[in-house]
């Protein structure tokens, strides 16, 4: 019989539903039962694309004997870490202190019945091996120690959450901002850049949008040639790895080696929003046709295979396919060339490193870009449009033959925050470029969340096959957003507008810590847990409170809204002190500190319906980081005053920063010269 799993929206948990593990998933019944058994609680943290959860799972969860000693001695939880990052956040830092290591996937905890963890660590092997104990000694051993040290445990649990109460950042003194933290940041960067494949220290590497975005802003914003450099050698040298997939678009999570050639293959929607938009920015800013392909691969691999019917984006690819990492995505050299013309085998090889050692296991290939078509037409005498002719027609027959590969798992529930990343990339993109159906995309997945999960004037965090539950966590929020501000200079639309309103009160009124500042992972009603975390480092994705700050302050310019700027404010002063010590842990709020400093350009176009289209095509040719573009076409209920402009035959631009304002602007290359100017004076 399928355990209490197999009622969860989380296919991470359908996953071990006919485990012989008695997992409950989390919960007031498990935590009723710890207590009234006075069984320390077993804790399992994962999520569907793990590589090592499925080990483990394969070695352990499905095995009986493992299974009757878990089932004695232990309450068994599964937590699914996307749908449950708040308890994910508490857990791998109690892990960090407990074992003085970084965390990471499966994440295994022991609790006493009050949720305090005790003993933990993330991988076990069934049997030992890699200096690890065996699963079942360790089990063992845990539930000895449980039973005779007492005392111990509960001395140690104290000592725990007093530590986590000294990591919530305390206000201080009003700081005086000012762009020294911007520059130590680059000079940071600039020492652990890897001038030869880009990026930031050695293996395993890291896309690091978020240091990544910050450092083309600072490049327009500073005139700093270094962090150009830095930005766009390494967006060209992962476009040109095997983390980037060369017949399908998009970009696994990391990759193992420093070249960005083996990646770890699961493939994140996070991640590929965040770089969505990346690429679209580097796109603008350089004029690269290599670099708009990457922007096309990634908008259409989100929108062909991530897209749900009903619009909202699906959560992410395993890494595994018929239990082997990678399958679905290496090539050995037979099976590219039983495909393939000759005339077209012997350019794709030499294109994506066929005609080279195998880079996967000493036997496969994953395709990297080995050779430009300007080198390949070069070395074979051939025209430069025959080498690229040739490689379009080989890459649509391997992507083609790979198509019908049994393909890696898809986890099919749908996370507001991780939409909105993908929501926010789709219609950057899409309005930079010129793409209206990525923007359609995105107004489609943002109708969605709007439709679905906006109950009650409040946000739920996940939604899998009508089902949508869950409180939304900070991320929900400001990263939702910070989206629609997106969506908004793509397409004005007043309904945006009122969500995006209303999503920053909720914020305000739910999260915002209003003696200190910043603001929570949880709501103020939230179910109450061992520690509260208030985030300000980024990780693999932005932190809740820099993307909070950042785009509570650009609605607050946009709207004249003073509530909203002197929360941007107050997160700001909060981090400060940190942001000055360790910039380069604190990037989405540097990017914060950027636009206190110099705020962000407004311009409105006024006119009647179809007539901006041409102004707009050509203000999205530059990359002007911190100007907002809303066109408002045509006659509107009811506007915000600071967005009532009077509308005109033609076009009109109205330009302000901070408290000036110009008067209005009505030559579209006026405008631009206006844009590409400083700060107003």
């Amino acid at each position: 019989m399928p355990n209490r799993l197999a009622q969860e929206t989380s296919p991470y948990l359908q996953q071990h539903a006919d485990n012989l593990v008695d997992w409950f998933p989390w919960g007031e019944e498990a935590l009723r039962r710890a207590r009234e058994q006075g069984k320390p609680i077993l804790l399992s943290i994962g999520y569907s694309a793990c590589h090592w959860c499925h080990v483990m799972a394969h070695e352990s969860f499905e095995d009986a004997s493992v299974a009757a000693v878990m089932n004695q001695h232990f309450i068994n939880i599964k937590v699914d870490r996307e749908e449950r990052p708040d308890l994910d956040h508490i857990y791998q830092a109690a892990h960090n202190m407990l074992t003085q290591r970084s965390g990471g996937w499966p994440l295994t905890l022991f609790l006493t019945p009050d949720q305090v963890p005790f003993f933990g660590g993330t991988y076990f092997p069934k049997q030992a091996r890699y200096n690890l104990p065996g699963f079942v000694q360790l089990l063992e051993h845990v539930a000895g120690v449980y039973r005779t040290h007492q005392d111990d445990i509960a001395k140690q649990n104290a000592s725990l959450l007093r530590t986590f109460d000294t990591t919530l950042p305390r206000a201080k003194d009003q700081a005086d901002f000012n762009k020294i933290p911007l520059d130590d940041a680059c000079s940071e960067l600039r020492q652990s850049f890897d001038p030869v494949y880009g990026g930031f220290g050695g293996a395993p590497k890291f896309p690091r949008p978020t240091e990544l975005e910050f450092l083309l802003r600072q490049a327009t914003h500073a005139n700093d040639s270094d962090a150009r450099r830095m930005a766009l050698h390494t967006l060209r040298k992962m476009a040109d790895g095997g983390i980037h997939d060369q017949l399908g678009g998009g970009f696994c999570r990391y990759s193992v080696d420093d070249r960005w050639a083996i990646p770890h293959f699961e493939k994140m929607l996070y991640d590929n929003g965040l770089l969505l938009a990346l690429y679209a920015d580097a796109c603008v800013l350089t004029g690269e046709a290599a670099l708009r392909r990457v922007v096309q691969g990634i908008a259409g691999w989100a929108m062909r295979e991530m897209q749900s019917p009903q619009g909202g984006f699906y959560s992410s690819l395993d890494a595994d396919s018929e239990h082997e990492e990678g399958k679905y995505y290496v090539w050995t050299r037979e099976q590219a060339a039983s495909l393939l013309s000759p005339e077209e085998y012997a350019v794709a090889a030499a294109r994506y490193g066929l005609d080279q050692p195998p880079n996967f296991e000493n036997r496969q290939w994953n395709l990297v870009v080995a050779q430009t078509p300007e080198a390949i037409a070069g070395a074979r005498h051939l025209p430069l449009e025959q080498v690229a002719q040739q490689l379009a027609s080989a890459q649509q027959k391997l992507f083609a033959a790979r198509a019908s590969r049994v393909r890696p798992g898809r986890d099919e529930k749908i996370l507001v925050s991780w939409n909105a990343l993908m929501i926010r990339g789709l219609a950057r993109a899409g309005r930079m470029l010129d793409e209206p159906e990525w923007v359609a995309s995105a107004q489609r997945a943002a109708d969605f969340i709007r439709a679905e999960l906006w109950q009650n004037g409040r946000l739920l965090a996940t939604c899998k096959d009508g089902r949508a539950h869950l409180n939304a966590y900070l991320d929900d929020y400001a990263f939702m957003l910070d989206a629609l501000l997106e969506l908004l200079q793509a397409q004005f639309r007043p309904a945006d507008l009122e969500f995006a309103r209303a999503l920053a009160d909720v914020l305000l009124e739910q999260f915002e810590d209003q003696q200190q500042g910043g603001f929570f992972f949880t709501s103020h009603d939230h179910e109450k847990l061992i520690h509260r975390p208030k985030p300000g480092h980024d990780n693999a994705m932005p932190s809740g409170n820099g993307v909070a700050a950042f785009a509570l302050q650009r609605l607050g310019h946009l709207l004249g809204e003073t509530r909203y700027l002197e929360s941007a404010g107050r997160t700001l002063a909060l981090y400060y002190p940190a942001l000055a010590q360790q910039p380069t842990g604190f990037m989405s709020l540097l990017m914060v500190l950027q636009e206190y400093l110099t705020p962000p350009r407004i311009v409105i176009l006024r006119g009647a319906p179809g007539t901006s289209a041409a102004w707009r095509q050509q203000l999205s040719q530059h990359y002007w980081p911190s100007t907002l573009v809303l066109a408002l076409e045509g006659e509107f209920a009811s506007l915000p005053e600071t967005l009532a402009k009077p509308g005109t035959q033609g076009v009109s631009a109205w330009v302000c920063q901070g408290v000036k304002c110009l008067p209005a602007i009505n030559n579209c290359q006026e405008l631009i010269d206006v844009c590409q100017s400083g700060e107003m004076r």
